[in-house]
């Protein structure tokens, strides 16, 4: 089959074939919001796997679009495990196996052993006061254990249609694995002010937005990736993590710019002259997100990274978005595991913690997807 012949489902069903990239920027751009890890731009930042953008039609109509992101089996490498992260952007209210068949239809022909895809898709909410309770509570473990502020019935109806299609789900218990997070912390906005926002921090983080200011911080949209590369390369010798190359980030400016000059931005918090903090804000439609971050270990006290938050924070509100997106957390809400810090310092922003339905995995030739997970599960030992 080559690769323009759509692939069918039952009558009725949407078409699915590979569209431009130019059709799937116009598509995305006629949404509301979809993710950016959705966009065409995204797969010419991961380079490491091969992308295509397939698109669902109704008769001439292009109704959905994803991005797929294919990596190839180690010693097999004419198959591939195609991943749709955050994706893809259809109609999930309805009738998911209608979109569903025909993509992996259409994937296992070209070449796929499994999908793993993350449907946009919310299950529960916690108010910032029903998490800092949770912390406080002796008995509260996770923020499972804490009846949900509201309850996305279509989040249920996705989890258990995909579950009965013999999809596989991949969250794991701490909430972060090899995909994104099912467990997010995010500022709502719809319909606020910046003094709304401010009235729904805590005391702490709204001291420490006065003392940035008092102190003389100024943030500003620069260009200076070298500058941010350096102080998050120092962040993560302090942090205790990995950070990702320069070059990485000057491919990740260079193609969501070519995309949409609007999508990314840096910000710089200077000090007297001095980099306190920077941060990189991504914005699709009206979903913003806070997507990498760093900070100085000297001069701590002037609240750089505070002020960046703020900043990015306004020109949200500013550019009518309707979410402030902080990306993951963990669910723990034990007060002596060590990721609970950043629990806390998410929640003192106000907002809400949020529950998406996670990351699934439908095996297509199912002796290769159990030699993959084996190999996955060796890996990360």
């Amino acid at each position: 089959m080559s690769n323009s012949e759509p692939v069918r489902a039952a009558s009725g069903n949407p078409v699915v074939r590979p569209i431009s990239a130019a059709e799937h920027v116009a598509f995305v751009h006629a949404q509301r919001s979809a993710s950016f890890l959705q966009t065409p731009a995204w797969g010419r930042v991961k380079t490491e796997w091969r992308s295509e953008s397939l698109g669902w039609f109704d008769d001439r109509r292009l109704v959905g679009a994803g991005l797929v992101l294919h990596r190839p089996v180690p010693r097999l490498d004419r198959f591939t495990l195609a991943y749709l992260p955050e994706g893809p952007v259809i109609d999930w209210t309805g009738e998911i196996g209608a979109w569903l068949d025909p993509l992996a239809a259409y994937l296992k022909e070209h070449g796929a052993f499994a999908i793993r895809l993350g449907p946009p898709v919310v299950t529960d909410t916690w108010s910032a006061a029903q998490v800092k309770e949770g912390i406080a509570g002796p008995d509260i473990r996770r923020l499972t254990d804490l009846p949900g502020q509201w309850r996305d019935p279509v989040g249920a109806q996705v989890s258990g249609r995909l579950s009965g299609a013999g999809w596989l789900p991949q969250s794991p218990e701490e909430g972060f694995g090899v995909g994104h997070p099912q467990f997010k912390y995010e500022i709502p906005l719809t319909g606020r002010t910046e003094d709304d926002v401010l009235r729904g921090m805590n005391q702490q983080w709204r001291r420490n937005i006065k003392k940035a200011a008092k102190a003389g911080v100024e943030v500003t949209v620069g260009e200076d990736l070298k500058a941010f590369h350096d102080l998050y390369v120092h962040t993560a010798e302090r942090d205790r993590f990995t950070p990702r190359p320069l070059r990485y980030f000057e491919t990740m400016f260079a193609e969501l710019r070519a995309e949409d000059p609007e999508r990314i931005r840096l910000y710089l918090a200077r000090h007297q002259g001095d980099l306190v903090a920077a941060a990189v804000l991504i914005r699709v439609g009206v979903h913003a997100w806070y997507s990498y971050g760093a900070s100085a270990t000297e001069k701590r006290e002037v609240r750089g990274s505070n002020a960046c938050q703020w900043a990015m924070i306004r020109d949200s509100l500013a550019a009518g978005c309707d979410v402030y997106d902080l990306r993951g957390i963990t669910p723990t809400l034990d007060a002596d595991d060590p990721h609970v810090g950043l629990v806390q310092f998410k929640v003192g922003t106000g907002g809400q913690a949020v529950r998406y339905v996670g990351e699934w995995d439908l095996p297509l030739r199912p002796m290769i997807y159990r030699a993959f997970d084996l190999y996955m599960r060796r890996r990360a030992r």
